[in-house]
């Protein structure tokens, strides 16, 4: 399904947000894995590049925004909404925020290990480098679009 055929769906359902912008995107690495976790509940934050904002020109997360969810196929799985955004160096990143993120095993050890791969080969493409105190935007959010009693 296209970002816009679920939005329009959600939009259907809850008027009061017609009014409303969203983003869509897929997530950076494993975007398939990922968005299965969002849809299922299991992940409700998720961590991005401080640096990459602006060598991408791009705004940060703000609470309150809304979010399309993609696959790797640029499917639309879920809508989600932006509950808390904070930025902390990276090796400030807590165990609360890395089970949050619901990958592997959840523990901080392995948050580490996957994201400074990723975050080693963003910054590299981006022509800087990535090192433990690079700043990190924790994102936090909500599931809101197929809600969790619609079988899912």
């Amino acid at each position: 399904m296209e970002a816009s055929k679920l939005w329009n769906n959600f939009i259907e359902q809850y008027p009061q947000y017609q009014n409303q912008t969203y983003e869509s995107w897929s997530y950076g690495a494993a975007p398939d894995e990922l968005a299965t976790l969002t849809l299922n509940g299991t992940k409700t934050a998720t961590a991005s590049g401080y640096e990459l904002y602006g060598i991408e020109n791009e705004p940060l997360p703000e609470v309150g925004e809304f979010n399309v969810i993609l696959d790797g196929q640029d499917n639309a799985i879920c809508i989600t909404r932006t509950t808390k955004v904070y930025v902390v160096p990276f090796k400030e990143v807590t165990e609360s925020h890395a089970f949050k993120e619901g990958e592997g095993d959840r523990s901080l050890a392995y948050w580490r290990r996957v994201h400074i791969e990723f975050f080693e080969k963003a910054y590299q493409e981006g022509g800087i480098s990535f090192q433990p105190d690079s700043k990190v935007v924790c994102e936090e959010f909500e599931r809101i679009f197929p809600e969790m009693n619609d079988g899912n």
